[in-house]
């Protein structure tokens, strides 16, 4: 199975596509792959794309500019993380009720708990929740 460096999440990733938002620690992880490499979880890819869908209806962003965004996506050492469906999905539920978080967010903090890497992400409860269950945070 494909090695990561980090997990990344939906928050890092989409504020890439939004000058307002991009900071200079969600620059350093887009910078930190070009020489390493992330998972995410399964839910990812439908976060990021209805996070620009979402954008693209409030006029942040054409669609054109969401589908090359989303285009160069596959250029980047991401790999969705399918060890998920051969995990009990009652452990990551476990994560959701000892973090507070939603499923889909629990599944960043469970991934890399499970796989003993760090988080990059940009939400605070997410970050909040994941130092709590002893994950190390990239930013």
């Amino acid at each position: 199975m494909f090695a990561a460096d980090f997990v990344l999440d939906a928050s890092v990733t989409l504020s890439w596509a939004f000058e307002d938002e991009v900071t200079p620690e969600a620059d350093s992880v887009l910078e930190r792959l070009r020489t390493k490499s992330a998972f995410v979880p399964p839910i990812w890819p439908f976060e990021v794309t209805n996070g620009l869908v979402v954008a693209e209806r409030k006029g942040r962003i054409t669609l054109n500019d969401a589908i090359t965004f989303l285009s160069s996506l596959r250029h980047l050492p991401i790999s969705i993380f399918l060890g998920f469906f051969e995990i009990p999905l009652e452990q990551l539920a476990r994560v959701a009720q000892d973090t507070g978080l939603s499923a889909y967010d629990a599944s960043y903090v469970y991934l890399a708990k499970l796989q003993h890497l760090p988080l990059a992400t940009l939400d605070k409860s997410l970050a909040h929740a994941a130092r709590s269950y002893g994950v190390v945070l990239l930013i």
